[in-house]
């Protein structure tokens, strides 16, 4: 597994930002940040998100390493790959990340406000969803929110070729899926089995359960997906 806690503290820095100010960014404490650049903890979903959209990279960059020879990797990645949760928080920080960014202060002050869970709706027109690009060919488009909810209500689209993870790892994380495929053909791994999906069909499982999924199809596998965190 690679570095996650030097590299995220090597982002930080090459930032100028402090640990107490990045904490402040991702709304936790500071104790935390620290534990997770030391690798003394790993970091959740939810938090690895807030963490590299307050330092403007992608969670892909942090498991960037590449296979030196041979088949692909089948490492599964515990807590920390990417996956749907708390992506209404790295939808809103990456939207923010792309914009004008002349002041420091205010885009941290923007950050801080948008890793918070709020409300999105009731009413999302198509044409005004908050999109999230992942270079794996993945796109998430946010469909709600709520506030205090940790409930994730996405449209997922699988680009020819793209992938739940760019690394071809399985990933695992806390909480439940479930999704329906509108639209393509999307190829999931869940443990040891594997499952094509065709419009119309419908998967849900505990998210602890290694997974991933992948398009190799020539047309986009769209569907709706619901996460929900779960808290122990």
């Amino acid at each position: 597994m690679p570095p996650i806690g030097e590299r995220l503290r090597q982002a930080r820095q090459d930032r100028g930002m402090t640990v107490r100010g990045l904490a402040r960014v991702v709304d936790t404490s500071a104790s935390l940040i620290s534990q997770i650049e030391t690798g003394k903890s790993n970091p959740s979903v939810s938090t690895l998100y807030a963490i590299t959209a307050a330092l403007g990279i992608s969670v892909e960059d942090i498991f960037s390493d590449a296979p030196a020879h041979g088949a692909p990797p089948v490492a599964v990645v515990d807590a920390v790959a990417p996956a749907p949760a708390a992506v209404g928080a790295a939808i809103a920080a990456a939207t923010l990340a792309a914009g004008d960014q002349s002041s420091s202060s205010a885009t941290t002050q923007g950050l801080r406000m948008l890793a918070q869970r709020r409300r999105v709706g009731p009413v999302v027109k198509a044409a005004e969803r908050e999109v999230l690009h992942l270079d794996s060919g993945v796109t998430w488009e946010l469909l709600g929110q709520l506030p205090d909810t940790h409930v994730d209500f996405l449209r997922i689209t699988y680009a020819p070729g793209g992938s739940s993870s760019g690394a071809g790892v399985l990933m695992r994380h806390s909480g439940t899926e479930w999704g329906h495929v509108l639209a393509g053909q999307l190829t999931l791994t869940l443990g040891f089995d594997t499952y094509v999906l065709d419009p119309g069909d419908s998967v849900s499982f505990d998210c602890s359960t290694p997974h991933s999924y992948a398009n190799h199809g020539v047309e986009p596998a769209v569907g709706v997906w619901f996460v929900a965190e779960r808290f122990s």
